[in-house]
C-alpha cells in the first residue's frame, strides 16, 4: 500500500471500498493495534456507482445530464468533490468566443457560490469537447483561484479540474470566481454551447459572441429540464454580433444555445 493512498484515506479524498483495500484496512488495525473493525467502522457504507443504484440523497449524481455518466463519476474519483453539495449557484455567466473561422477559440466563466457549511474549498469543473480527438483546452485561474488537481480523458474530450479557492468558506459566505479554457488551433468546429446543472442555479447567463466575419444563419435556445421534452426558442444575433439568453432559478437540467452556419 503506498503512502499516497493511506492519505487520500486520511483527508477523504478516497475511500477504502473495494475489497483488497477493506483486507489492507483491518491489516492496518492489528499494526496500529487498535480495536478490530474500529477502523472499517470510520468508512460508512459504500457510495453509489453506476446509474442503476440507489442514491442516498435527492440530487442527481455527478455525472447527471452527460451521456458519459459512468465515465465522469470514475473520473471523478482523482478529484475531491466533497464541497459541491454545499455550494449553492446564486450567479454563473459563460461567454464564448467564436473565432472568423467558426470554431471555438475561448471559454470566460464567471460565478458567484455562497458556502452552506464550513469548509468549501474549492469548485470542480467538468468540461467536454464537442469533437473528442482534439486537444483538450488550456484551463487558466482568472480571479479568485487556483488549479488544483486535473483529470483528462482525450480520449472522450473529458476533462475534471479543481479550482481551489483562496482560503476555505465560511458557512454563509460567498466567493466570486474566474476562469478561462482557451483551444488550440486549429479551433474545433463551434455549433452550440451547453451548460449542465445538477443542481439548481439563481441565475445562468450564457453569451456567445461571433467574429463579424463569421456570423450564423440562425441561433436557437434550448432547455430541458425535470426530463421534460427539450423547449427551444428562436433567438437574434445582436448589432454587437452576439446573442444571450438567461435563465432564472433554473435546474437540475440542461441549457445552452445553438446555431446553424449554412
Amino acid at each position: 500500500m503506498s503512502l499516497a493512498t493511506l492519505s487520500y484515506w486520511q483527508t477523504g479524498r478516497s475511500r477504502p471500498e473495494r475489497r483488497e483495500s477493506l483486507a489492507a484496512l483491518a491489516e492496518l488495525e492489528k499494526i496500529l493495534e487498535v480495536e478490530p473493525g474500529s477502523l472499517a467502522a470510520l468508512v460508512g457504507p459504500p457510495r453509489p456507482r453506476g446509474r442503476h443504484l440507489h442514491k442516498s440523497t435527492d440530487n442527481p449524481e455527478l455525472g447527471a445530464f452527460w451521456s458519459e455518466r459512468d465515465l465522469i463519476v470514475d473520473l471523478a474519483q482523482g478529484i475531491d468533490t466533497r464541497w459541491d453539495e454545499r455550494l449553492t449557484r446564486l450567479s454563473q455567466h459563460d461567454r464564448v468566443n467564436v473565432g472568423a473561422d467558426r470554431g471555438e477559440v475561448s471559454f470566460l466563466v464567471r460565478q458567484v457560490l455562497r458556502a452552506e457549511a464550513d469548509g468549501p474549498d474549492r469548485w470542480v469543473a467538468i468540461i467536454r469537447l464537442d469533437v473528442p480527438g482534439n486537444p483538450l483546452p488550456l484551463l487558466t485561474p482568472v480571479r479568485n483561484c487556483r488549479l488544483g488537481r486535473i483529470v483528462e480523458h482525450p480520449e472522450s474530450g473529458l476533462l475534471l479540474a479543481e479550482l481551489l479557492f483562496d482560503r476555505p468558506l465560511a458557512k454563509g459566505e460567498t466567493v466570486i470566481t474566474e476562469h478561462a479554457l482557451h483551444n488550440y488551433p486549429p479551433f474545433p468546429l463551434a455549433k452550440q454551447y451547453e451548460r449542465k446543472f445538477r443542481l439548481p442555479v439563481r441565475e445562468y447567463v450564457v453569451e456567445v459572441c461571433f467574429d463579424p466575419a463569421a456570423l450564423p444563419r440562425a441561433v436557437y435556445q434550448y432547455q430541458q429540464m425535470d426530463g421534460r421534452d427539450e423547449q427551444v426558442t428562436s433567438m437574434e444575433v445582436d448589432v454587437g454580433h452576439s446573442v444571450h439568453a438567461i435563465a432564472l432559478d433554473y435546474g437540475p437540467g440542461r441549457y445552452g444555445l445553438r446555431w446553424d452556419w449554412e
